[in-house]
Parts: structure tokens; sequence; C-alpha cells
């Protein structure tokens, strides 16, 4: 057995652990495997090409990133502070609370790209969730304010991670469907999907305490 085409893994581990250019290293990679493995130079390239153009639908994601970034330069995170400074009694607590809960039925429902880091968290909840801790408790310091950040990453990832699974047209329960099957226990993902359920509500409620504590401990460090 050749394992010389498994030096792709450790260019790929030298090559992050020494912070490399990410593209570089993964194309350097699987250059390097390709050719250990016997390929000629226009094979693997061609190889390359392929996957990319399989996978191309991918890359359309990306085209979000420039107008979110012309919306945050114009002003958008400054808005969605305005918006919160201006509700009577919205606190930190309850905007994330209601965030998870948007986040999970909208998951359930199919539309699992509707929230996310880079199109909701940081434009728009995680200012909304910092202006409503500071309304509330006053001012922070950094430490505090990066944690009411990382608050709110960690509600969407809950929110998506247990609210997608009842939707029963999603590949991780197609891959669950595939393994209790090949276990000997035929199961249809709408089967699963409603198994998710009870999953769904306790990680609701644990995360949604979770929340709460935090805002009622920033309380006792704003005073």
């Amino acid at each position: 057995m050749n394992y010389w085409p498994l030096a792709g893994i450790a260019i790929v581990v030298l090559g992050f652990a020494l912070r490399f250019n990410p593209l570089l290293v993964v194309v350097s990679a699987a250059l390097a495997t390709g050719l250990l493995a016997g390929l000629d130079l226009v094979a693997v390239i061609e190889a390359l090409g392929k996957a990319f153009n399989d996978n191309r639908y991918i890359s359309v994601t990306w085209i979000i990133l420039p107008v979110i970034g012309l919306l945050e330069r114009y002003g958008l995170q400054q808005r969605a502070r305005a918006v919160i400074e201006g509700m009577h009694g919205a606190t930190m607590g309850k905007l994330l609370v209601a965030y998870l809960a948007f986040r999970q039925i909208a998951s359930a429902l199919g539309m699992k790209d509707i929230g996310g880091h880079p199109q909701a968290v940081r434009p728009l909840v995680a200012p909304m969730a910092e202006a409503a801790a500071v309304k509330t408790h006053g001012d922070l310091d950094d430490d505090a304010r990066d944690e009411v950040k990382a608050m709110a990453a960690a509600t969407d990832n809950v929110g998506l991670f247990f609210g997608e699974d009842i939707f029963f047209a999603i590949a991780s329960i197609l891959l669950i469907q595939g393994v209790f099957e090949a276990a000997g226990y035929p199961l249809t993902p709408l089967e699963l999907s409603v198994w998710a359920i009870p999953t769904a509500l306790v990680a609701f409620a644990i995360h949604a305490g979770r929340i709460l504590a935090f805002d009622r401990r920033l309380g006792r460090v704003g005073r």
C-alpha cells in the first residue's frame, strides 16, 4: 500500500499550524496528494476544477458577504443598537431567548439559512444584545461585551443544531435513517423528525435558562 498520498494531511496540519494562507495550504495539499498518488499535474488540476464546478453553488453564499460589509459600513450595527435602545423593557435575556425560538422554529421548517453568524449574528443580533445589556445594566467592560457577543453566537448555534433535525428532509436525518436501517431498524425520516422534537424543547429550555442566568450575572457585575 502506498502511504505517500497521506502526506497531504501533514501539509494541511503544518500549514495551518504555521498560519499560512488557508487557500494556499489546501491547494498545495491537494496537488501533493494527487502527484504522490501517481496522477500527472494536468489530471490533478482537472480533478480540482471538476470538484469546484460540481460544488459551485457553495460559492454563491460568499456573494452575501460584500453586501453585509456595505450595510455595516453605512451603519447597520448602529441602527440595530438604536432600535433596541428605543424599545421599552428590552433586555439582553429576552432578546436572545426570542432569537433562539425564532432560529429553532425557522430551522425546523427547513429555513436554516435565514440566520447565521455572518448574515444575522454579527450585523444584527450581537449589536442588539450588547445594546440591551448596556441599557439594562450600564456600561460594560470589554470582557463582558465579548461574553455577550459569544452568547449571541452560541444562541444561533443551539437554535440551528437542535432545530434543523425536526425538518425531515435534511442531510442529518437521512444519515441517521441510513445508520438505523443498516442496523436493522427501518425508520422513516418523519418518525426520526418527530423524535427530535423533545430534544429540541429540552435544548431550548436549557439554553434559555443559561441566557437568563447570564443576564442576571451581568446585572450583578454592573452594580
